[in-house]
């Protein structure tokens, strides 16, 4: 018994020790990458100052040029023809173009310094994100750990007997909860903070285009910028029904998914039917967030993978199971040919046999592709 103490107080012991060096080095990454996130930031707004002022003197550069240009074929006539010309017209011809060339150099030297130290703050930013996106996942996996030693640990180490069992268990389920973070941290990131970064850029230059270009160039431009505000709208509801569409908690399955099939069909400019059969009713939620999750997966993988131009779905509710068709004219594809990023595929069929249904997948090469799902309904 009291070598048992003894142990039990000497593995606390290791655990807290490692508790305390993971959470510092955590706490350290954490720093580098906030560091490295605050310098992104900085060099980013001085890459877009940077941008600017090119963009300036290649304009500045651009009438200068006009000017020589002129310039020149006015000290040609006033050389060809000096004899009508005082000495001090012919004089004051050749100073203005000297000197208007003289500003012509002077700008296209500031045009190519500003342009390697353009191209320097890409360089430096590339690095910077590289070191960003490696602290990140660094310290996603310390977390992983982190966790695991901590609260995890105890909660997992009560379910579960076989130690081996726990440590895959535990790990798993934290390790998903850190990735699905950074999805998501990267999805917003990535798609709506960057276009709503663009949109305040594009804003900007209608104003500019307005003011020096007229109406119709202001107009192309506010129609590319509805665009890109209209990419974001969607990149935003595409990121909240990946988390889980609110209208499933509200109006359930069938409006949810007419909703979400009109939301595809219009941003992707596809022609998805839509049919629905047997009485609407509302199923356990357990079932509804995996019917929706299979129908979701199958439409955007005939979307993004088939190159089909028509989709099909089909869903048929009645008291003893829901079935579910996904129909598509696209290319096609051979089912018992192993893909090394068929994950989507590889979810279906698990989240299928986990409510004991049924999932077949009719394909080849050339011919489309149907998916048909079967899920018994409980109760």
């Amino acid at each position: 018994m009291t070598e048992k103490k003894l142990g039990d107080k000497a593995l606390d012991y290791i655990i807290n020790e490692m508790v305390d060096t993971v959470t510092n080095s955590k706490d350290e990454i954490f720093q580098i990458s906030e560091d490295s996130r605050n310098e992104f930031e900085k060099l980013s707004k001085e890459l877009m100052e940077t941008k600017r002022q090119v963009h300036k003197l290649i304009d500045e550069g651009d009438k200068l040029q006009q000017k020589v240009k002129f310039s020149r074929m006015r000290l040609s006539e006033v050389s060809k023809q000096f004899q009508e010309y005082s000495e001090q017209d012919i004089r004051e011809v050749y100073e203005q173009t000297h000197g208007l060339q003289m500003d012509l150099s002077m700008t296209r030297e500031k045009e190519k310094q500003l342009r390697e130290r353009r191209d320097d703050l890409e360089l430096r930013l590339r690095n910077l994100e590289d070191t960003i996106d490696r602290a990140e996942a660094l310290g996603g996996k310390i977390s992983v750990v982190l966790n695991y030693l901590t609260e995890d640990f105890k909660q997992v180490s009560d379910a579960l007997e076989d130690a081996k069992e726990k440590q895959q268990f535990g790990l798993q389920i934290i390790e998903a909860q850190e990735e699905e973070r950074r999805r998501l941290s990267r999805d917003i990131h990535d798609g709506p903070a960057q276009m709503l970064a663009n949109v305040m850029l594009r804003s900007d230059l209608v104003d500019r285009t307005y003011r020096e270009r007229g109406i119709e160039e202001a107009m192309r431009e506010v129609k590319s910028l509805k665009k890109m505000v209209r990419s974001a709208l969607y990149e935003v509801r595409r990121i909240i029904y990946d988390l889980r569409p609110m209208a499933l908690d509200d109006l359930g399955l069938i409006p949810t998914l007419k909703k979400y099939i009109a939301t595809m069909e219009d941003y992707n400019e596809i022609s998805i039917n839509f049919q629905s059969f047997g009485k609407e009713r509302r199923l356990e939620t357990k079932y509804e967030v995996a019917l929706f999750r299979l129908l979701q997966e199958a439409v955007q993988n005939a979307i993004k993978h088939s190159g089909a131009s028509e989709i099909t779905v089909k869903v048929e509710m009645t008291l003893q199971s829901t079935m579910i068709i996904v129909k598509d004219n696209g290319k096609g594809f051979d089912p018992s040919e192993k893909k090394e990023q068929s994950f989507g595929l590889v979810g279906m069929r698990e989240r299928v046999d986990m409510l004991d249904g049924e999932l077949n997948i009719d394909s080849s090469p050339g011919e489309g592709t149907i998916v048909t799902i079967q899920i018994p309904i409980n109760g």
